[in-house]
């Protein structure tokens, strides 16, 4: 394919290795409240949004979780990043290939600002990126085209120019709804949910980082 104008990566799961420990962590939590979960479906029905979205929808389907449980979970997630979490494999190589290339790239997440300071700023690499920018902070998380329009504008693109990199349903119709090409990535291979979910949607998945370059057209 021919390069992209620019490349705008989700934050969580394509860029840091974060999603396994905080998907525990908010099982942990559901069950503590009296609504125990599988992980599948966790991440069938509940990820891609913000955690108030899992919180509406678990109070939706009969969990009784107290006021504060959002602002909690925040605190304890917080907590368990500052400790160290990997970044996805192969992920700074893109990054560089993308910099030789003259191509530029910004983040679009539906974490909060405080929660990429910690994942992203604090590892040195806000400078690498155009933009990083919150849905949440916005008001207008994913599924909302919003994020990644902004991030495309950051990137001085026309959204038909870039690509978007996601590994959730919710991500990739955002920027379907943006009209951006996206590619899925799929680490956990082509069954798990997410995975399922990119592939009803006709997104192509990746399952390494090091397949992306030459995805990208480099």
């Amino acid at each position: 394919m021919t390069p992209p104008a620019a490349v705008l990566f989700d934050c969580d799961g394509v860029i840091v290795d974060s999603e396994g420990p905080t998907f525990q962590l908010m099982l942990t939590s559901l069950a503590r409240h009296g609504f125990p979960l599988t992980l599948e479906a966790l991440e069938r029905d509940y990820i891609g949004g913000t955690v108030e979205d899992v919180a509406t929808r678990a109070r939706a389907n009969g969990a009784s979780l107290p006021e504060g449980w959002v602002a909690d979970l925040y605190a304890d997630m917080y907590a368990m990043l500052e400790t160290g979490v990997p970044l996805i494999p192969g992920v700074t190589d893109v990054f560089d290939r993308l910099d030789a290339a003259g191509i530029p790239f910004a983040v679009g997440s539906n974490g909060s600002p405080e929660k990429m300071e910690i994942t992203l700023g604090a590892r040195g690499l806000f400078p690498r990126f155009r933009a990083v920018l919150s849905g949440q902070a916005m008001g207008r998380p994913k599924p909302q085209p919003d994020l990644y329009l902004a991030c495309a504008k950051a990137c001085g693109a026309a959204p038909e120019t870039c690509v978007v990199i996601e590994d959730s349903p919710a991500g990739a119709r955002a920027a379907i709804a943006a009209g951006i090409p996206c590619l899925g990535f799929a680490a956990h291979g082509e069954e798990a949910p997410p995975a399922q979910g990119l592939k009803a949607l006709n997104i192509p998945l990746l399952h390494s980082m090091k397949d992306l370059p030459a995805l990208l057209g480099l």
